[in-house]
């Protein structure tokens, strides 16, 4: 079936369906698929240097450095008036860290490196988990347990899954284990743009919200709390969000290509 007779079969079941720019052609795919193996090259890089005692603006200045040198552009830089090139969240910031001389990584932090970067016009986004020196046990849990609610959803999620099957994946593992599941931020698509529909909901109902067809380009990125799920955002430099209660967060975030078969990762 092309996209006109698959929308039309789904709308008669009552269905929400995917816009015909959300399906993204082949030659868009690769184009972010290549955007995607750049973005991981830089996390890479992070991974090798990332340790007690360097500051989130060491981290910033390895992301800006390596990204310009695999020929992209860091696609934090001055979005929306973000002053880095990357989002660094420390222990209890769920997202939305801004990298800072004063930050300094010590014994025991956990921290979230978000990358995203612009290559040839297409956007590759994903982030990851670090443990710095020793960390107790119930930290590593806390990382572990989030990145397995991702990689459920990557093995579990198949072509004509409905997109809140994703966050009822997410957030049923999650709470197996006592943490609770951010819902104010979310995945989001990805493509031409930073950010673009479909809205990935890390919560919800199974067998409701849009149908996810193939050649959907989208990622998904849970914010996990060891305590509640309730957040603030920083009133000083209006992007990092925190914790309400002062417990740590976790968060794992890839993106993806729905393809005939299932998701694909393209940046992890």
């Amino acid at each position: 079936m092309n996209y006109e007779e698959l929308a039309n079969k789904y709308k008669r079941m009552g269905f929400e369906v995917p816009s015909a720019d959300m399906i993204k052609t082949k030659e868009e795919i690769e184009g972010i698929r290549e955007a995607g193996r750049i973005n991981s090259l830089v996390l890479d890089e992070v991974a090798k240097m990332i340790k007690p005692g360097i500051s989130t603006e060491d981290i910033n200045d390895v992301v800006h450095k390596k990204t310009l040198e695999l020929g992209g552009i860091p696609a934090p830089l001055n979005y929306e008036g973000f002053p880095k090139s990357v989002c660094t969240s420390i222990n209890d910031a769920v997202c939305h860290g801004i990298p800072s001389k004063k930050d300094i990584l010590k014994n025991g932090d956990i921290i979230n490196v978000d990358c995203t970067t612009i290559y040839n016009g297409y956007y590759g986004d994903a982030s990851r988990m670090f443990l710095i020196g020793t960390v107790d046990d119930d930290a590593k849990k806390l990382v572990e347990v989030t990145k397995e609610a991702l990689d459920l959803c990557v093995k579990e999620i198949k072509p004509f899954a409905h997109l809140r099957d994703i966050g009822f994946i997410i957030e049923k593992y999650v709470k197996k284990y006592g943490f609770s599941v951010v819902h104010e931020v979310g995945g989001h698509g990805v493509g031409k743009e930073f950010h673009e529909d479909p809205f990935v909901y890390h919560f919800g109902k199974k067998g409701t919200g849009m149908v996810l067809f193939p050649g959907m380009t989208f990622t998904i990125e849970p914010m996990v709390n060891e305590g509640d799920r309730h957040i603030f955002l920083d009133a000083d430099n209006n992007w990092t969000i925190y914790t309400d209660d002062g417990s740590r967060s976790a968060q794992w975030e890839y993106t993806l290509v729905m393809t005939e078969e299932g998701l694909e990762i393209l940046s992890k």
